[in-house]
């Protein structure tokens, strides 16, 4: 695994430098950098797996570094490190798979690193087609019992709005998300077919319909015994999608 480190005190890289190469384990640090831009700019040329940033630094911070990052098509996994912890939540928001209070301490970096390595893995493995078809390694991310809690689209049954959430229906229960319909469908339009002005359903998912004594149309989902109404409006692009997968 290609590490690069962005912090802009170099006793604090040349300290996690250290610690890394004191483990073992098939990571390499191949490159530093003190400051935002220029870790935008070695990530770019290095073909980097992980990059250990600091949160605090000149010229641009790690969250706005690690947003940059994750816009791109590959980006590598990030691992927040900052000797303040009120960032924590702000990290996991810019999708960082770990955090790091200063001084790190060797075991806990090890740990951040194997999840880092299965993570990497997984993108590999997405970008060979090999492995894990593409797409799968997103997630939906809630605020969760005071924490961050992360779930794998492909485990998403449905989402439903309601007022000003929506509800992610998922194979471990439900959260409560603060992202919009819409915003959703544009995410993961291609898995998800919309059914209602207020739910997208998951093509994985949807088995069949059903009509109740009035003639409503509801959608039936495997893994849920709940039904699911569906509007008049996208009944036939519902029926053709059933059609299509049928005869597929």
């Amino acid at each position: 695994m290609r590490i690069l480190i962005v912090d802009d005190e170099a006793p604090a890289r040349a300290r996690l430098r250290r610690l890394i190469e004191g483990l073992a384990g098939d990571w390499r640090v191949i490159g530093e950098a003190a400051d935002g831009r220029e870790a935008l700019a070695k990530c770019a040329s290095l073909g980097v797996d992980l990059a250990l940033i600091d949160i605090r630094m000149p010229v641009m911070d790690g969250l706005a570094v690690a947003a940059q990052l994750a816009r791109q098509e590959a980006p590598p996994a990030v691992i927040f490190t900052t000797a303040y912890g009120e960032h924590a939540l702000a990290a996991f928001e810019e999708q960082a798979i770990d955090y790091l209070l200063k001084p790190v301490r060797p075991d806990r970096l090890r740990k951040a690193l194997e999840r880092a390595r299965g993570l990497t893995r997984a993108q590999l493995s997405a970008l060979t087609g090999l492995g894990t078809p593409a797409g799968e390694g997103d997630f939906v991310c809630a605020h969760f019992r005071g924490g961050i809690r992360r779930v794998p689209i492909q485990e998403v049954l449905y989402f439903r709005a309601d007022q000003k959430y929506v509800t992610a229906r998922h194979l471990g229960g439900e959260l409560l998300l603060e992202d919009s319909l819409k915003s959703l469908e544009e995410r993961f339009g291609e898995r998800f077919l919309r059914i209602h002005r207020n739910a997208l359903v998951a093509q994985r998912y949807l088995v069949g319909l059903e009509k109740d004594i009035q003639g409503r149309a509801f959608a039936r989902l495997s893994e849920t015994a709940e039904l699911l109404e569906v509007s008049r409006r996208h009944l036939p692009v519902v029926r053709r999608w059933l059609r299509d997968t049928a005869e597929a």
